[in-house]
C-alpha cells in the first residue's frame, strides 16, 4: 500500500550510541531527520539529568543573542539569513562560541554605556545653554528692588532688620507639561515672594535615551530669603527639574554660554567616534549573530535529545529508543556507521517488539499537505488505518463546486490560486508575515482545485456571473410550436408566458449536449426546475458518498485481522444504508429514466411512495412507479402539466415530478402494481433486520473468543509473557508476526481486559449512532442543494442591482463607458467581497463538514498521533 493511502510501517529501534559518538550521531540524525526518540528518562527530573549542565550553558548563550539580537534591532539593522547549511557544532566549540559572544556583549554594554553618558552630558550642556540663551535676565527683579518710586524715601536708613537681604536666582528646564503645576504651587508655597519667568524653547531637543525630539521649558525665579530658597529647590527636585547656576552680572553670563558651546562641541566628536565604534561592534555581531544562533540551537536540541537517553551499566555507551520508519531503517542504519567509524566504535540500531501503538506517518508534497492537513484537523489517523486524504483529492473541492457553481467565479479563484501557485519559489512570497495571506498560500493547490472544480459544475449549470451562455445549439424550438400551435398577434398580446409541448413535433430536438440549456434561463419555472434537480442531485451524492465511506471500512478489517467485521459491522451496514436510501436513489434515476413526457402528468410521486415503504401501505391515488413500463430507448422527451415553458437539462429534466426524461407511446405496461410494494416491504425489513446484528454480532463474537482465552489463562501468567516476549525474535526482523501486532499490539490488550458490559454500551452507541446517522447524513447533505441555489440566486441578484442598471442607464457611447466604470468596480467589489470571500468561506465550511462528519466517520477514527522526527529543518528555515 502507498503511503498516502495508509500510513507507512513504523518499527520501534533500540540505539547503542558509543559516548565518544553520541553526541555526532544525534546531530547527524538531526539533520536527516529519520527518528522520534523515546523519553526513557520520564522518571528523572531535567535537573538530575546527564547534560543538563549543557543544556544550561547553551540558554545561557540563547539569552545572550537575545540581547545582541534587541541591540541590532535597536539600531534599526537586519539580521541576514545565515548561509547554506551549517551543522551542529563539535562539543569543544562551545567554550569558544560562549567567550566569543560574552565578550563581543560586554564590549557592546560598555560602549552602548558610554553613548548613553555622552548624550546625558551633552543633553545637561544643551539645556543649560539654553537656560543661559534664552534672555530671562534679572532686569525685572532688579526693576522691583533697585527701582525708586514716589511712595519710597530718597534716603534709606542707616540700619534695620532688611539691610543685608539680597535678590537669588533659581534658573533650570522642566518638561512643558509640568510647567503650569509648578507655576501654582511655587506661587502658594512661597505665598508671592518670588518672580518667575517660564519660556518654551524654540527649538526641540535631541532626548538622549529615545533620541526623538522633544520640547523643554525654562524657567528663571528671583526670591529673597534662605527660606524660600529652600522650598523652591525642594519643589523643583520633585517636578524633576534641570537646575543649572544662573550668574547675575550679563558679561559672565555670556563667557559662560561660550564655554558650554565649546564643551557641547568637543562632546559631540567624542560622541560620534564612539557612535562610529559602535557600528563596527554591530558588524562584528551581525556577523556571528545569525550563524551562532543556529548553531547554539541545533547544539541545545541534540542535547535535549541525549537527556532523554539511558547509561549502559559500563557507562561506555548511551542506550536511546525510536521510532523510525522501515523504509528509513538503512538510511538509519549507515548515517550510525559513517558518524561513529571516526571514534573506532561502530553505533548499532536494531528492532525490538513493543506493543504501544506506534505512531502515524504520512509523507507529503506541496500538493498534497493542505488535503492532508483537512484530515489532520479533524484527528490524527491511528496506526495504518485508511488515509482518507486521496480521497479528499478529489472529493473535497468537488463537493465545494456543487455549492459554488459558477464559471466567472470559480476562473477567478483558479487564477488567484494559479498566481500564488507559480510565484511560490519566490523568497518575497514565502517570507510574508500576514497571517491571512499565509492561510491562502499554504492551501494555494486547494484553491486551484475548488476553482477549476467550480469551473467544471459551473458549465454544468450553465452559469457565468448569473447569465446563461449558449456554448451549443438550444434543444428547443419555439418557430416548430408557434408554426402548429397557430399563434396569433392577438394571442401574443393577450399571452405574456407562452409554454412550449415537447410532445409537438419539432418543438424538442434533444437534450443539450452539456449542461443545462440555456432556454431555461428564459422559463418561468427556472427556480422549480433548479430546485428539484439540485435536490435530487444532493441526495444521490449523498448516499454515493457515504456507501463510499463504508465500502472503505472494509479496508480497515481486513487489514488488522478483523474479518468478523466484514459480516457483522460493514455488510449489515451496507444492507440497511443501501436497503433504505439506496433505493431512493433508485426511485429517482428510475423515473428520470423511464417516464415519458405524455404520461408526466400522471406520473407517480416518490415521495409518497417512500413515506409508504415504512407505513407498509399504498396510496390509492399514486399509482406505482414499476414495474410499469419499460424503457425503449434513449429518445426522451419532457412536458409541463399545467402549461409552463418547458426545456430540457443535463440528464433529462431533474426538475419536478413532471420534468422526467421517458420512451414516449412505446412504453408498454408489464407486471401487476403488488410487485413494488413487495419489494419495498422486503426491503424495510431486511433493513430493520440489520439493526440487532449489528447491535449483538460484534459483542457476541468478541465474548465467545475470549471465553476460551480466560480457561486457557493460567496461575504463572508473568513468565508465559516473559516467554512470549524472548520468542519473538523475527518480530524484531520481520515485523509483527499477527495482524494484532500491525495495529499496535491493542488487541491483546482488549482481550484481556474485555468487559463485557462496556462492549455492549460501546456497540450500542455505534449502531445507534450508524442508524441515525443514515437519515441525518442523508438530510445533511442537502445542503448542497441549498447553498447550491443560495450562491446562484445571489449571484442574479447582483447582477440584476448592479450591472443591469448600468448596462440601461446610458445608450450613447460616452455616456455609458463614464456611467460603467464606477458600477463595474462596485460590482467587482462586491463580487469579490460577498460571492468569493464570503460564499465561499460558507461552502467552504459545509463541504469541510461533509467530510468530517458524514463521509470520514464512517471507517476513520483519528485516534493516533503523528510521528514527530527529530530534526533541524525549522532551525534551517
Amino acid at each position: 500500500m502507498g503511503s498516502m493511502f495508509r500510513s507507512e510501517e513504523v518499527a520501534l529501534v533500540q540505539l547503542f550510541l558509543p559516548t565518544a559518538a553520541a553526541y555526532t550521531c544525534v546531530s547527524r540524525l538531526g539533520e536527516l531527520g529519520l527518528v522520534e526518540f523515546r523519553d526513557l528518562n520520564a522518571s528523572v527530573s531535567a535537573f538530575q539529568r546527564r547534560f543538563v549542565v549543557d543544556v544550561r550553558r547553551c540558554e545561557e548563550l540563547e539569552k545572550t543573542f537575545t540581547f545582541l539580537q534587541e541591540e541590532v534591532r535597536r539600531a534599526g539593522l537586519v539580521l541576514p539569513p545565515p548561509e547554506g547549511r551549517l551543522p551542529a557544532p563539535p562539543p569543544r566549540d562551545l567554550l569558544r562560541i560562549q567567550e566569543e559572544t560574552e565578550r563581543l556583549a560586554q564590549e557592546l554594554r560598555d560602549v552602548r554605556g558610554n553613548q548613553q553618558a555622552l548624550r546625558a552630558q551633552l543633553h545637561q550642556l544643551q539645556l543649560h545653554a539654553a537656560v543661559l540663551g534664552q534672555g530671562h535676565g534679572p532686569q525685572l527683579a532688579a526693576a522691583h528692588t533697585d527701582g525708586t518710586s514716589e511712595r519710597m524715601p530718597l534716603l534709606q536708613a542707616p540700619g534695620g532688620p532688611h539691610q543685608d537681604l539680597r535678590v537669588n536666582f533659581v534658573a533650570g528646564a522642566v518638561e512643558p507639561h509640568k510647567a503650569p503645576a509648578l507655576e501654582r504651587l511655587l506661587w502658594r508655597a512661597c505665598r508671592g515672594f518670588l518672580i518667575a519667568s517660564f519660556r518654551e524653547l524654540e527649538q526641540p531637543l535631541e532626548h538622549p535615551v529615545t533620541g526623538e525630539p522633544a520640547m523643554w521649558m525654562t524657567f528663571l525665579i528671583s526670591y529673597w530669603g534662605e527660606q524660600i530658597g529652600q522650598k523652591i529647590r525642594k519643589i523643583t527636585d520633585c517636578f524633576h527639574c534641570h537646575v543649572f547656576p544662573f550668574l547675575e552680572q550679563e558679561e559672565a553670563r555670556r563667557r559662560a554660554l561660550r564655554q558650554l558651546q565649546q564643551q557641547s562641541q568637543e562632546l559631540q566628536e567624542v560622541l560620534g567616534e564612539t557612535e562610529r565604534f559602535l557600528s563596527q561592534v554591530l558588524g562584528r555581531v551581525l556577523q556571528l549573530l545569525p550563524p551562532g544562533q543556529v548553531q547554539v540551537h541545533k547544539m541545545k536540541a541534540v542535547y535535549l535529545a541525549l537527556n532523554q537517553c539511558s547509561v549502559s551499566t559500563t557507562h561506555k555507551c548511551l542506550i536511546a529508543e525510536a521510532w523510525c520508519s522501515v523504509r528509513d531503517l538503512p538510511a538509519l542504519q549507515e548515517a550510525l556507521r559513517d558518524s561513529s567509524t571516526e571514534e573506532g566504535v561502530s553505533a548499532v540500531a536494531h528492532r525490538i517488539p513493543c506493543r504501544d501503538m506506534p505512531p502515524t506517518l504520512i509523507r507529503t508534497n506541496r500538493f498534497t499537505a493542505s488535503f492532508q492537513g483537512i484530515v489532520d484537523a479533524y484527528g490524527v489517523g491511528r496506526y495504518q488505518e485508511v488515509n482518507p486524504a486521496p480521497y479528499t483529492i478529489i472529493t473535497f473541492p468537488f463537493l465545494f463546486a456543487v455549492m459554488f457553481g459558477d464559471v466567472g467565479h470559480g476562473l477567478l479563484m483558479f487564477l488567484f490560486a494559479l498566481a500564488m501557485v507559480l510565484a511560490e519559489n519566490r523568497p518575497a512570497v514565502k517570507a510574508a508575515q500576514n497571517e491571512i495571506w499565509q492561510t491562502f498560500f499554504r492551501g494555494r493547490y486547494l484553491l486551484l482545485l475548488m476553482g477549476l472544480f467550480s469551473i467544471y459544475t459551473g458549465f454544468i449549470y450553465n452559469e457565468c456571473f448569473s447569465r446563461a451562455t449558449s456554448i451549443f445549439p438550444s434543444g428547443w424550438s419555439v418557430a416548430a410550436m408557434a408554426n402548429q400551435s397557430g399563434w396569433s398577434d392577438a394571442f401574443l398580446a393577450q399571452h405574456a408566458m407562452l409554454t412550449l409541448d415537447p410532445n409537438v413535433t419539432g418543438v424538442f430536438l434533444g437534450p443539450y449536449p452539456f449542461g443545462i440549456d440555456p432556454v431555461w434561463s428564459l422559463a418561468a419555472n427556472h427556480l422549480s426546475f433548479l430546485n428539484s434537480f439540485k435536490m435530487k442531485m444532493s441526495v444521490i451524492l449523498g448516499v454515493v458518498h457515504m456507501a463510499f465511506g463504508v465500502v472503505l471500512g472494509i479496508f480497515n478489517h481486513v487489514h488488522f485481522g478483523q474479518r468478523h467485521r466484514l459480516l457483522l459491522e460493514t455488510l449489515p451496514e451496507l444492507t440497511f444504508l443501501l436497503g433504505l436510501f439506496g433505493y431512493l436513489v433508485f426511485l429517482v434515476i428510475y423515473k428520470w429514466l423511464c417516464v415519458s413526457a405524455a404520461s408526466a402528468a400522471s406520473a407517480p410521486s416518490i415521495l409518497i411512495h417512500f413515506i409508504n415503504m415504512f407505513l407498509f401501505s399504498h396510496s390509492p391515488t399514486n399509482r406505482p412507479l414499476y414495474p410499469r413500463q419499460v424503457c425503449c430507448g434513449w429518445g426522451a422527451q419532457l412536458t409541463q402539466p399545467h402549461g409552463d415553458p418547458m426545456v430540457t437539462g443535463p440528464l433529462g429534466a431533474a426538475g419536478s415530478s413532471s420534468e422526467k426524461r421517458g420512451c414516449g407511446p412505446r412504453a408498454v405496461q408489464t407486471g401487476p402494481s403488488e410487485v413494488m410494494e413487495v419489494v419495498q416491504a422486503t426491503l424495510v425489513v431486511l433493513a430493520l433486520a440489520m439493526v440487532p446484528i449489528l447491535l449483538l454480532g460484534t459483542p457476541l463474537h468478541l465474548l465467545r473468543r475470549h471465553r476460551p482465552h480466560l480457561r486457557r489463562r493460567p496461575a504463572g501468567r508473568q513468565e508465559e509473557d516473559k516467554a512470549g516476549l524472548l520468542d519473538l525474535p523475527d518480530a524484531s526482523v520481520n515485523g509483527w508476526s499477527s495482524d494484532e501486532e500491525k495495529a499496535g499490539g491493542l488487541d491483546n490488550e482488549e482481550e484481556a481486559e474485555l468487559v463485557p458490559s462496556e462492549v455492549f454500551m460501546h456497540q450500542a452507541i455505534h449502531t445507534i449512532e450508524f442508524c441515525l446517522g443514515c437519515v441525518s447524513n442523508t438530510a445533511s447533505y442537502l445542503r448542497l442543494w441549498a447553498l447550491s441555489l443560495a450562491h446562484a440566486q445571489l449571484s442574479e441578484v447582483l447582477w440584476a442591482m448592479v450591472m443591469s442598471i448600468g448596462l440601461g442607464l446610458g445608450r450613447e457611447v460616452g455616456v455609458a463607458a463614464v456611467v460603467l466604470v464606477p458600477i463595474f468596480a462596485a460590482f467587482a467589489v462586491m463580487t469579490v467581497a460577498i460571492l468569493l470571500v464570503m460564499e465561499g468561506l460558507s461552502a467552504f465550511l459545509h463541504a469541510l463538514r461533509l467530510h468530517w462528519v458524514e463521509f470520514q466517520n464512517k471507517f476513520y477514527s483519528g485516534t493516533g498521533y503523528k510521528l514527530s522526527p527529530f530534526t533541524f529543518a525549522a532551525t534551517d528555515d
